[in-house]
């Protein structure tokens, strides 16, 4: 490998990053240095583009410790047959340029992930030194995100609990199946029993903070994974329901969805194009219903074509469910459950909740709910309010035409 500098380095490392979609920053302990002590801080606004779920951005270094790799997974830029410039990191020039950027208030936090070198445990080992010596030689508080190695030894999975906010265990692919055809030299069971272990770890560290205010906390913002979409015959069916079963089994904070992106000099095995991204955001809108509006999994899955297994790409999932069963509606804005308002397409959690609120001291007419959403045009078939009652619109056999949002050309250089 010839000798690069750290810019050229950084170039190269931060742009093989990309691919790994989860470095949200949302769910960790608060933490900052205005007593004087230690460096960095969870809480203050960034210039970058990981955003909580309470609008705080938090800017995060996101790299990769090295870009070369003994592993050969064909969807894989990075895979060891891949002729791709490389480059490599030592876990001291990492901790320096976290340093460095924090101190000119470019990021808050670190996301870092890494090709596999010599051995599963050697990388390992470079990552969690990374997050020891940014928090224990120079006392970080910033945001710590790492991407760990499910072949490596618990013991070295465990250390980047304790030092890491959030820890990710990639399943790659949604099915077993992809996973042994376009990825063998990994384990289905090796990663689902790392993701275990750290589950099992995160509920003793939890515990163990309740008991002894002393006992140090654990990946505070939990564990989150990824999964490819695109690159095997899954259908949305089939991820929709293995991110449900994740979730369950392993108490996941987050299920993260990146589009397969065709690479240079491809395998023959893979797609010859990407997926649509809109497929992406599909099934992202898919696990916001399960996880913000009560919707179970088998009724999400339900709102795929039975033909084809696939979420639609005109309309979002929460509408085409409510297309498949309008037996449900429609829903009365003023006598209905909350989980009745969940369902009808337009309605988000805080219209449903300033709803509740307000139909406490009087009954709600249709301009009332048109107030809380962004069009009235989408929710007229699927709810009674005091002046409105959708008796036309409920006879007809076809609604979809009339919610669906309209198809329009946009402009290329416009204003």
């Amino acid at each position: 490998m010839a000798q690069l500098d750290t810019r050229e380095k950084l170039a190269i490392l931060a742009d093989a990053a990309k691919y790994d979609a989860s470095c949200a920053s949302s769910g960790t302990a608060k933490r900052n240095s205005r007593d004087g002590k230690g460096l960095g801080s969870t809480e203050g606004m960034g210039i970058c583009h990981a955003y909580a779920p309470d609008g705080r951005c938090i800017s995060l270094l996101k790299i990769l410790l090295t870009n070369s790799c003994i592993f050969d997974c064909h969807y894989c830029i990075n895979r060891k047959s891949s002729n791709v410039r490389r480059a490599r990191f030592t876990a001291e020039e990492v901790v320096r340029l976290t340093l460095s950027f924090y101190r000119r208030n470019y990021i808050e936090g670190l996301f870092l992930s890494s090709g596999i070198i010599r051995s599963s445990n050697y990388t390992m080992e470079q990552l969690v030194e990374v997050a020891r010596s940014l928090r224990e030689d120079h006392d970080f508080r910033g945001y710590i995100h790492l991407k760990t190695i499910p072949d490596a030894d618990p013991e070295l999975i465990h250390q980047a609990g304790l030092h890491a906010d959030r820890v990710s265990i990639n399943v790659e692919l949604p099915t077993a199946s992809g996973l042994k055809r376009l990825a063998p030299e990994k384990s289905e069971t090796q990663i689902e029993g790392a993701m275990a272990g750290m589950r099992t770890a995160i509920t003793d560290g939890t515990d163990a903070r309740k008991r002894y205010r002393s006992a140090p906390r654990f990946a505070p913002a939990g564990q989150s994974t990824q999964m490819i979409v695109g690159a095997d015959a899954a259908t949305d069916r089939d991820i929709v329901g293995r991110a449900a079963t994740l979730y369950d089994r392993f108490e996941l904070r987050r299920v993260y969805y990146s589009a397969f992106s065709p690479i240079p000099e491809a395998s023959a095995v893979l797609p010859l194009q990407r997926p649509p991204l809109m497929r992406e955001h599909r099934l992202y809108q898919s696990d916001w219903l399960m996880r913000f509006y009560d919707y179970k999994p088998d009724e999400v899955r339900a709102a795929a074509d039975d033909a084809t297994g696939m979420l639609p790409l005109d309309i979002d999932p929460k509408l085409a469910w409510a297309l498949k069963f309008r037996d449900n509606f429609p829903v009365d804005v003023n006598r209905a459950p909350r989980e009745a308002l969940l369902r009808v397409p337009g309605l988000g959690v805080k219209a449903v909740n300033a709803i509740l609120s307000a139909r406490r001291w009087r009954r709600l007419r249709l301009d009332d709910v048109a107030r809380l959403t962004v069009s009235i045009k989408k929710l007229r078939p699927f709810l009674v309010a005091d002046d409105w009652r959708p008796v036309a619109l409920a006879d007809r056999a076809e609604l979809k035409p009339l919610v669906a949002p309209r198809k329009q050309q946009l402009e290329l250089f416009a204003a």
